[in-house]
């Protein structure tokens, strides 16, 4: 009998939100500024239909969500209609993280005002920072990224009240268009050049995993009061950009003037220009609260809303490169990118896809780190996603979507597709740049199915496979009898617990807790037994030990955020009195970022129920176990026989090797220790 349970759907519309606008209401802080540059004082109109245009996208992700409740984003959605048309999407998909990474690491360090020499080797080492700490599996980014967005939101509420005044101003100053955008042709392109503005949108359908049910209610409380915000405060913000006294009395936009006129190359564009194009929120707020409170005031203001701007642009550094990373591991787990990318470290991060995700935004950055440059970059891959996403949906007549619907679906989805088309012709630098990627992902895909076709793998089996060995109905459990949580990995504890088991004439019953974090979930689904190989593997092979010992085994599979109360929860739900756990072969900085779960577990294990700790070193282990026998008088012999704890409730000395607990990070205490019982929470 397999216990498998899935307990993260904790994520109301109240946190979601705040998660979308670190996504979606992100790229105002650059689109607000491009947008004045290419089109000046009539930057307000072609808000105002990228407005209507963002409304569109934001109704078919809340139909998107509802079809898709365990993950729609365009890879899970695209793949019910063709693999192939699911790795495109997907590889568009890795572009936008690519140039979002990118793109908000430069302008975070703008809005920091960090000099512009020291730009691009800062946003490097932040790069590879993040990295680092992500390798680590620290579970706090989560929970302060929802802290920066929910300032962000605070913030950017008090500057529009500020700029009520500037209002009136920016109306007067604008205009309808300019001679040389006349064309229908020169307007349409000009809209497409601030269509970026959608970014961040497609966050939403990836959370749906995590959403509590009813998804749909719940996505759509996420979805409409950030898309309010993002459309009123995007429309106050380009009104009171036209008031700007160094922008009143502006004629044709600097976009034309200094690219189009003089040759100029964007990075030479003059400082003044890049002042209001690169960190338009940061003047903005620095004007509006210098009219209304004083110099001095407005000084200090800027600079704060310039701190809290840059740290929400940092966070979104971190959201994109662990989204990169969930994106290869979802292709390579259905093996259209080498398996390798889909190996997890001992934090439970897939470490070459996290390697990947670092190094080329660093790439980019290397090659061009101009923000109007690589906004050009950016747009090709968020369109192209978001319409593959929606034509996926509009042609698959299995999802429960009304005529209306699908008729509202095909019409933004065409929408889409020609502004896709557009840049594809008029940015020819972001069609290279998507085009090498797609080529290298497909041929990557070819190569894998190639070398390794799909058919030739198989499970290890040791029988039927471990799924069918833990499947299988335990061995009847006589009354009274001890019981035994197993709560570490590996083939050596497993010989250790069920040898235990055996002399105590005990139940066994193994833990694994599956980590899961937002940004970590495989798009389209949570992650089940059935498609977790390790998690198997691991619990298959107790189940394979315990049976050949004549011991009941039962098997216990979760995924879960927080993982000391897991295994606190169901140590005490069980009523087993004693607990083993692996001693971490983490670094103790590690385990300071992370966070120590066998010490958390220790801190709250309750009275009576013993705590059995194993050594990670092979070489300590058998000197252990040697010592151990001697001092109790057994002999020593080449089953490294290992001492019984006296009694239940006594916890026994480390014995043995240990591999890594199930994922999450452990860490041993001096010693054991116990506390209050925690509440099983069922």
């Amino acid at each position: 009998m397999l216990v498998a349970e899935s307990r993260p759907r904790s994520l109301s519309w109240f946190h979601a939100g705040p998660l979308l606008f670190g996504d979606w209401g992100t790229s105002r802080l650059y689109v607000l500024g491009l947008a004045f540059y290419y089109t000046g004082h009539a930057s307000i109109w072609y808000l105002a239909v990228m407005s209507v245009i963002m409304a569109a996208v934001a109704w078919a992700y809340t139909v998107i969500c509802r079809c898709f409740p365990e993950g729609g984003g365009v890879y899970n959605a695209a793949r019910q209609v063709s693999p192939t048309l699911s790795v495109i999407g997907a590889t568009l998909l890795i572009c936008d993280y690519i140039v979002t990474a990118a793109l908000s690491a430069v302008e975070g360090f703008h809005y920091f005002g960090t000099p512009a020499h020291l730009v691009v080797p800062l946003c490097v080492l932040t790069i590879f920072a993040i990295g680092v700490v992500n390798w680590l599996g620290a579970r706090s980014a989560g929970r302060l990224a929802l802290l920066i967005a929910v300032a962000a939101i605070a913030v950017s509420a008090l500057i529009a009240i500020l700029c009520i005044p500037m209002l009136k101003e920016g109306l007067k100053t604008a205009v309808t268009g300019h001679g040389f955008q006349s064309s229908p042709w020169e307007r349409w392109e000009s809209l497409v050049r601030i269509v970026l503005a959608l970014s961040g949108v497609e966050a939403v359908a990836n959370m749906t995993g995590l959403m509590k049910k009813p998804v749909e209610k719940t996505s759509r409380r996420t979805i409409w009061p950030v898309l309010i915000e993002v459309v009123v405060l995007n429309m106050v913000f380009g009104i009171a950009i036209n008031a700007l006294p160094a922008l009143a009395g502006q004629g044709a936009p600097d976009y034309h003037t200094y690219e189009i006129v003089q040759n100029l190359p964007p990075e030479q564009a003059p400082a003044e220009v890049k002042a209001y194009r690169d960190t338009a929120m940061k003047l903005l707020s620095t004007h509006a609260a210098t009219y209304a409170l004083g110099e001095g005031a407005g000084r200090f203001f800027g600079i704060a809303t310039g701190f809290v701007f840059g740290l929400l642009l940092l966070s979104a550094v971190n959201t994109a490169v662990m989204a990169m990373v969930s994106v290869q591991y979802s292709m390579a787990q259905d093996r259209e990118l080498p398996r390798t990318l889909a190996r997890l470290n001992y934090s439970g991060v897939p470490w070459l896809g996290l390697i990947i995700a670092c190094i080329l935004p660093t790439l980019v950055l290397l090659l061009e780190a101009d923000v109007k440059a690589l906004g050009e970059l950016y747009a090709i891959g968020v369109v192209g996603a978001i319409t593959i996403n929606v034509v996926s949906c509009a042609v698959n007549k299995s999802l429960p979507i009304r005529p209306w619907e699908r008729r509202g679906l095909w019409i933004l989805g065409s929408l889409m597709a020609l502004i896709e088309l557009t840049i594809v012709v008029a940015k020819p630098n972001a069609t290279i740049f998507a085009g090498t990627l797609i080529a290298l992902v497909m041929g990557f895909r070819i190569a894998v199915r190639r070398l390794k076709p799909a058919a030739a793998e198989k499970l290890e089996m040791p029988a039927m496979g471990w799924l069918a060995e833990i499947t299988r109905e335990p061995l009847k459990q006589e009354p009274g009898r001890p019981r035994i949580m197993l709560a570490a990995r590996g083939r050596d504890q497993a010989e250790f617990a069920v040898e235990l088991a055996k002399k105590r004439r005990a139940t066994l019953f193994g833990l694994y807790v599956r980590t899961l974090r937002i940004m970590d979930v495989t798009p389209g689904q949570i992650p089940r037994i059935e498609n977790d190989p390790v998690a198997q593997e691991t619990l298959g092979t107790v189940a394979v030990l315990a049976r050949q010992a004549n011991i009941p085994f039962i098997p216990i599979y979760i995924t879960a955020t927080d993982i000391p109360s897991e295994i606190l929860d169901y140590t005490v739900t069980f009523g087993c009195d004693t607990l083993i756990m692996g001693k971490s072969r983490r670094t103790l900085f590690s385990r300071r970022v992370v966070g120590d779960v066998l010490a958390e577990v220790a801190k709250h294990l309750p009275d009576g129920v013993a705590l059995i700790t194993r050594s990670t070193s092979p070489v300590a282990a058998d000197f252990t176990r040697t010592i151990r026998a001697i001092l109790a008088g057994q002999p020593v012999d080449d089953e490294h026989t290992t001492a019984e704890p006296a009694a239940p409730a006594t916890p026994a000395p480390p014995a043995a090797r240990a591999a890594d607990a199930p994922p999450g990070e452990q860490a041993p205490p001096s010693e054991p220790r116990s506390g209050p019982s925690p509440q099983p929470g069922r």
